[in-house]
């Protein structure tokens, strides 16, 4: 299946192209570097960040929030894989994106279109398309186009299940879990696997970036009834990890770290809340 290299969306009437991540792209590369993944933990209050500024980093969601309170020198990446925090939270984006290098899905780009349309017009060069694997052009409206591409709307929308990509180079799939397949990519080029957090494609986009180790900031898991560090009771987004947790997050970070630390790339899980979830981290 050959994903599309660059996407076209309508704003407004004005055609905005964003490329998809090509791990081949020398400019994507991090040379070998240890990077952060900071997640919106509650646990995120309670660690020094002074340790981490001038460290490759990665922010998720509302953790690029963290940018406006301390002076990370250099960061490499914000992903958003689920268009739902565009509609939860719109205002971090107006107050926190600033043109950082900026993955995520056709559906999260497709609700900024609406949501913030100058943001996607001013900074579409620093964007990058990535697609889960297994249900790529999963989005709702038209105001997407891909070029010289026409997909049926059934087509579009219909998901594949992850056994269709066992014997796929860039994948390692496990059919052999219990309660669902379960998976993690080499080289997210190709796509990304879903796991029920954010975290987890931003884990996969490290590794496919080249990287030398992958140091997990704030995926907590155990405490997900309370509000992320950047949120209040009074305006906290609804959390479905705890209804995925055993079942998808926890055997995919293990099948995740199992399979990059063979690769050579450790991935040390900091979450004092989380810490003895993981066989593999």
């Amino acid at each position: 299946m050959r994903l599309p290299a660059t996407v076209r969306f309508s704003i407004d009437s004005e055609s905005v192209v964003i490329n998809a991540f090509n791990a081949n792209d020398p400019a994507q590369s991090l040379h070998g570097k240890s990077v952060n993944v900071i997640a919106s933990g509650p646990s995120i209050h309670h660690l020094s960040l002074s340790t981490l500024l001038d460290t490759p980093t990665i922010f998720v969601n509302g953790s690029i929030s963290l940018a406006d309170q301390h002076d990370f020198t250099d960061i490499v990446g914000y992903v958003i894989s689920d268009a739902r925090f565009i509609s939860h939270n719109p205002e971090v984006l107006r107050q926190y994106y600033t043109g950082q290098p900026l993955y995520a899905t056709l559906a999260v780009f497709e609700a900024m279109a609406t949501t913030h349309p100058d943001i996607m017009r001013n900074h579409h060069h620093a964007m990058r398309v990535l697609y889960p694997v297994d249900r790529p052009w999963g989005v709702k409206s038209n105001k997407l186009l891909f070029n010289k591409l026409i997909f049926k709307k059934k087509r579009l929308n219909k998901k594949m299940p992850l056994s269709y990509f066992i014997n796929h180079p860039n994948f390692i799939i496990d059919k052999r879990h219990n309660t669902a397949e379960i998976g993690v990519s080499l080289n997210i080029t190709h796509g990304f696997v879903e796991a029920g957090t954010v975290a987890y494609v931003a884990a996969q986009l490290a590794f496919s970036r080249q990287v030398v180790a992958i140091h997990l900031y704030g995926i907590d898991l155990l405490n997900s009834d309370q509000p992320r560090f950047y949120e209040n009771k009074s305006n906290s987004a609804p959390s479905t990890l705890s209804k995925v947790m055993s079942e998808r997050i926890v055997p995919s970070f293990n099948l995740l770290g199992e399979t990059y630390k063979a690769h050579g790339v450790p991935v040390i899980n900091h979450s004092p809340v989380s810490r003895t979830l993981f066989d593999s981290l």
